[in-house]
C-alpha cells in the first residue's frame, strides 16, 4: 500500500507553521488543504485534547464567519496526532497568502467569552472543552507567527529528498 502524502513529510524536521500539505481536483476545482502546526512533532508535548477541541470550535466559527474568507472553507479539523489542524481552502493559495487569516483567527479566541457550540444538542463531547487552554496555546501560536513573519521556513515544508533503492526501500535525506 502507498504511503499518504502527509506521512511521506519528515516529522523529524517539521517546525510550527503554515504548510501546503497537498492540492487536489474535485472536479474542475482546485482545494487545497494546509498544515497549520502548533507543535514540532515527536519534540514538543501535544496540545491537551480539551484545549484543541475548544480550538476546532472558535476558529471554525471564526473561520467561516469571516466576511472575506467564509465561502472559501471546506474543512477545520484537528490532526490525530493532536500538534496541529488541518485547514481545506477552495483555490490553491500560497502559505504567506493565509498568513493575516490564522493570525486574526488565533488572535480572535482571546476575545472567547464561551467555547461556541459547547452543548449536548451541538457537541459529541460537550464536556471536554478548555476555555483558558485554548486561549493559552492560540496566544503561543500567534505570538510565534507574528515573531516568524519573516521567517521563509514556516511557510514550506523541510526540504528533503526521498532515495528510492532498486529494491524500493524509501530513505530521506536532508
Amino acid at each position: 500500500m502507498e504511503l499518504i502524502q502527509s506521512f511521506s513529510v519528515d516529522h523529524t524536521k517539521i517546525i510550527p507553521g503554515i504548510f501546503t500539505s497537498r492540492v487536489d481536483y474535485l472536479g474542475d476545482h482546485k482545494v487545497t488543504t494546509y498544515d497549520i502546526r502548533l507543535k514540532k512533532p515527536n519534540r514538543e508535548p501535544v496540545i491537551d485534547v480539551a484545549a484543541m477541541h475548544s480550538l476546532e470550535h472558535i476558529i471554525a466559527t471564526y473561520l467561516r464567519n469571516d466576511p472575506e474568507w467564509k465561502n472559501e472553507v471546506i474543512y477545520w479539523g484537528p490532526m490525530g496526532c493532536l500538534t496541529g489542524f488541518y485547514l481545506i481552502l477552495k483555490g490553491n493559495r500560497a502559505p504567506k497568502e493565509i498568513y493575516g487569516l490564522l493570525l486574526n483567527a488565533f488572535k480572535s479566541v482571546n476575545d472567547a467569552t464561551e467555547v461556541p457550540g459547547a452543548a449536548p444538542v451541538n457537541c459529541g463531547h460537550y464536556l471536554m472543552h478548555n476555555l483558558e487552554m485554548a486561549k493559552w496555546y492560540a496566544n503561543e501560536f500567534a505570538e510565534y507567527l507574528e515573531e516568524n513573519k519573516e521567517n521563509n521556513s514556516i511557510f514550506e515544508y523541510p526540504k528533503t529528498q526521498r532515495l528510492v533503492t532498486d529494491d524500493g526501500q524509501h530513505f530521506f535525506d536532508s
